[in-house]
């Protein structure tokens, strides 16, 4: 969705600025490389085994590539308080309402999601002469487009869940949360519980041998045998030259 000037206030207000200006010009994802990465993680030990040793990403990585703010209270209980409100509290299709003034058709909802093409479309562009009220909505869309297609993506990436309401109901307080410790708690997969040998065989249901970007894979994966500690200060440095936003 397009970053309007309208909305950089809440954005900016939530800490989620950096994180629009990269989503809006420079954010782009290399899947095979990632799956590659993610055959060498080892949950028990939150790292990546390199030819070389072991490395991790962390707060510091997560606040200078995103620009997320890593200082603040935890982004938890959402699914916690989400669900409470589903069963004791109002409705929450009645919340998603009031918070959008409308509700999305239902060939656009499939349980507690809402198709991201309905944000994209119904709030892609807010009117000029927007009220302030209007742009509030505006920004709470792009907002939750942010954090479900974005932040905490998943492999249903096509679905915005309704988790995050009770975060967009109260916008002056976004800027609370440590949003960058929670982009790294949600960054392993899940599914991933089980040791098995060979570790790259724990991938093989996340990847359809029919999926074009196999032979991406392995290529990346060749790429990660062959590197060496005295190539992680070059990557390092070209990853901060070609894609980081914030320098």
């Amino acid at each position: 969705m397009p970053l309007h000037e309208q909305i950089i206030p809440y954005l900016e207000t939530a800490g989620l600025y950096h994180l629009a200006r990269l989503n809006s010009q420079w954010f782009w994802i290399d899947e095979p490389l990632l799956s590659a990465f993610v055959e060498r993680w080892r949950p028990e030990t939150h790292t990546f085994h390199m030819p070389f040793g072991e490395c991790t990403i962390t707060l510091q990585d997560v606040a200078y590539q995103l620009g997320l703010p890593i200082d603040g209270e935890a982004v938890s209980g959402c699914l916690t308080d989400f669900e409470n409100l589903m069963e004791n509290g109002r409705p929450a299709w009645e919340w998603f309402r009031e918070l959008f003034s409308e509700l999305p058709p239902p060939n656009k909802v499939k349980q507690m999601t809402v198709h991201f093409t309905w944000f994209h479309e119904r709030f892609r562009v807010p009117p000029a002469n927007a009220s302030e009220e209007i742009v509030r909505i505006y920004a709470r869309a792009y907002i939750m487009m942010l954090l479900s297609s974005q932040l905490f993506a998943d492999k249903n990436a096509n679905q915005v869940h309704l988790r995050w309401l009770p975060y967009l109901a109260s916008m002056e307080d976004l800027g609370r949360y440590s949003w960058g410790s929670a982009a790294l708690a949600c960054l392993r997969p899940s599914g991933f519980d089980v040791f098995e040998f060979l570790l790259a065989s724990r991938w093989a249901t996340y990847l359809p041998t029919t999926d074009a970007g196999d032979q991406r894979v392995v290529s990346a994966r060749l790429c990660l045998d062959r590197f060496h500690d005295r190539d992680v200060s070059r990557l390092a440095f070209a990853l901060r030259s070609s894609r980081s936003c914030l320098l």
